[in-house]
């Protein structure tokens, strides 16, 4: 069994603390808040099945993520574009994560309208389902699809982050329908 070693950082920021998971060459394997770490071993595990997932903590340098991350939590908010992102994860999930990248920061998508852009417009729960496994939210943008009747809808980060990152995105939520 091979052994995958990704370096974690801890990282404040306006909504809470973030996790930061980065491998050998600086590619961002995982992203999720402190209070959802176990979420974030699971979603590792279940992507690297085959492999051991060992986090282990770094405090002598910053990454490139941790430094794009804050200058988005500063304003920039397409600084994390530039972040290079490796997931595991099925064909079908890194197609849709890949789609995700490409909801510009202060627009939001339906589950249904990311299905019709991956030419699979029956596939909404499923697409759904992928991006319940996104392991790297914020970077692939999870928090930016929304319910077909303009609903804020779940996000493994909870509602009031989903919240807190559309508006720093400059979404006005008070054009949704129903929001946490």
């Amino acid at each position: 069994m091979t052994s995958l070693v990704f370096k974690v950082e801890r990282m404040s920021t306006p909504c809470g603390e973030l996790l930061i998971a980065t491998d050998d060459e600086g590619a961002l394997r995982g992203l999720d808040w402190v209070d959802h770490e176990f979420r974030l071993r699971q979603l590792l595990k279940q992507q690297y099945s085959k492999d051991a997932v060992q986090l282990t903590a770094d405090s002598r340098a910053v990454s490139d993520a941790s430094q794009l991350l804050g200058s988005y939590f500063a304003g920039d908010l397409r600084a994390i574009d530039a972040l290079v992102v490796r997931t595991g994860g099925t064909p079908f999930q890194r197609e849709v994560w890949a789609a995700l990248r490409t909801i510009p920061a202060g627009q939001t998508l339906s589950y249904g309208a990311l299905a019709s852009r991956l030419n699979r417009p029956s596939a909404m729960r499923a697409v759904g389902m992928a991006n319940g496994s996104n392991p790297v939210s914020i970077v692939v943008p999870c928090h930016r699809v929304i319910g077909a009747d303009g609903s804020l809808t779940g996000y493994g980060g909870g509602l009031p982050r989903k919240r807190w990152l559309l508006e720093h995105e400059g979404v006005r939520i008070a054009d949704f329908r129903r929001a946490a």
